[in-house]
């Protein structure tokens, strides 16, 4: 299949399990910073962000005009025919533009995603970004993904690779999204994960609570299950609200090969509602972040057309955090210190 972004074939058998003992004993967890203790307090309005030397990517769109302008700061435009440059006032976040993506009603699957290849390849990864689900939007009778990717050696020659497990030593991706198949949607955030310890052939899904749903095909035995540590912190599954912009912010940390120290944490508006620890992802240095993206998918989509905006998307290798508003009438404020993430 000639993937550019998840791309996946929809799920054909799901169990449960739930996160256990770790195997070794984790580092103790330093802690995440939250709310406006990131890049963005330096930058109100995000202005200048790009120049900060932690950033990767800023883009909020007011420089495209229509779609194809994306390819400015984007290196691959997966079905750019469904995306839009929208100026409506209820469907920017913030400036005057933000992009649309359309999933049109059909049987067949279909993806619509911005994606960003790494010319130096990344050990740790921030990607923030605001989103905002149609009034309506419904994906409760499809499997979908729909918010921002962050992958190492997915995408070999620019193409998915749905349904090879992750080893340590081929790959390893999450993508922070939400539902599941029956919910009502959106249904409650997750990540999505690939990783040396999955469960299935597919990726693994992580909810807050520490709940564990692993993907396999049928007749296919369980061959591992994942283990967020002694540390590991259960929070309450959240459901994103339709019709309202939020700001999504998820860091991937690769593990130090040999040891169980990489982690995977979700902020919505600032807060953490997921953290991730005690993971393996690799077990060679060489395996590291070599792409990102946002975007939605969705199989099948018989019910109605779904439309997203996103708007306002950062990456960058520390903390971000939401937009800061400039004050009127003031000059801006001098630069807070930032709490970065440290790989000790």
């Amino acid at each position: 299949m000639r993937g550019v972004w998840l791309l996946l074939t929809a799920v054909p058998f799901l169990c449960t399990v739930e996160a256990g003992g770790a195997e070794t004993v984790a580092p103790v967890l330093a802690p995440l910073p939250e709310g406006d203790h990131g890049i963005a307090a330096k930058y109100p309005d995000d202005m200048g962000i790009e120049r900060d030397p932690a950033v990767v990517l800023h883009d909020g769109f007011e420089d495209c005009a229509k779609s194809s302008d994306l390819g400015k700061k984007w290196d691959i435009l997966h079905d750019a025919r469904h995306m839009r440059i929208a100026e409506e006032p209820a469907n920017v976040h913030h400036g005057k533009r933000a992009v649309e993506f359309v999933l049109p009603q059909q049987q067949e699957g279909r993806a619509v995603a911005m994606n960003k290849i790494l010319k130096e390849e990344r050990d740790v990864l921030f990607l923030r970004f605001y989103s905002k689900y149609e009034k309506g939007y419904d994906h409760s009778r499809g499997s979908s993904h729909d918010g921002g990717t962050i992958a190492a050696h997915y995408f070999p020659n620019r193409q998915a690779t749905p349904g090879i497990p992750a080893d340590g030593h081929n790959k390893f991706l999450a993508s922070f999204e939400s539902g599941r198949r029956g919910n009502p949607s959106p249904g409650p955030l997750n990540i999505y994960c690939y990783h040396a310890e999955q469960g299935g052939d597919y990726g693994d899904d992580f909810f807050p609570t520490g709940k564990v749903v692993a993907s396999r095909r049928p007749g296919n035995p369980m061959k591992k299950t994942v283990s967020f540590g002694p540390e590991f912190v259960s929070r309450p599954d959240f459901i994103p609200e339709l019709d309202r912009w939020c700001c999504y912010e998820f860091m991937v940390k690769a593990n130090t090969p040999g040891r169980r120290d990489g982690r995977i944490a979700c902020w919505v508006d600032g807060k953490l509602i997921a953290d991730f620890p005690n993971m393996r992802l690799r077990d060679v240095e060489s395996l590291k972040i070599d792409w990102f993206a946002v975007g939605v998918y969705l199989r099948p989509n018989t019910t109605r057309t779904n439309k997203k905006w996103f708007d306002d998307v950062v990456a960058a290798t520390s903390y971000i955090g939401p937009i800061v508003e400039a004050k009127k009438d003031a000059p801006r404020p001098g630069n807070p210190q930032v709490v970065p993430f440290s790989r000790t």
